[in-house]
């Protein structure tokens, strides 16, 4: 019954900003889990972006660090990437992870003038 539903991709030109969410719902107490964004690019494999923990650690790719923001609302069992200063190679589908198990079904984002 666990669902994960990211919105917020679209297209935007380099240098822009995006901002993604994602919403869990069912049986999953978000508050004690980790909450992650990972990111695949064409041709490429599936790579770790950013998480935050239960206690509000977090963690950065070294690509994205200084440019993405991750944050929590345990209340709305929400997860956000706020993404800055976007680049080409940003380009990718980006999915929702909680608590390791958890998969959201992607956005596209695509950064391209």
């Amino acid at each position: 019954q666990v669902q994960l539903v990211e919105s917020g991709g679209g297209l935007v030109q380099p240098g822009g900003s995006l901002r993604l969410s994602c919403v869990a719902s069912g049986s999953i107490i978000v508050r004690i889990l980790t909450m992650a964004w990972y990111r695949q690019a064409p041709g490429k494999e599936r790579e770790f972006v950013a998480s935050i923990s239960s206690g509000a650690t977090t963690n950065y790719a070294d690509s994205v660090k200084g440019r993405f923001t991750i944050s929590r609302d345990n209340a709305k069992k929400t997860v956000i990437l706020q993404m800055n200063s976007l680049k080409p190679e940003d380009t990718a589908v980006y999915y929702c992870n909680v608590g390791s198990d958890f998969w959201g079904q992607g956005t596209q984002v695509t950064v391209s003038s």
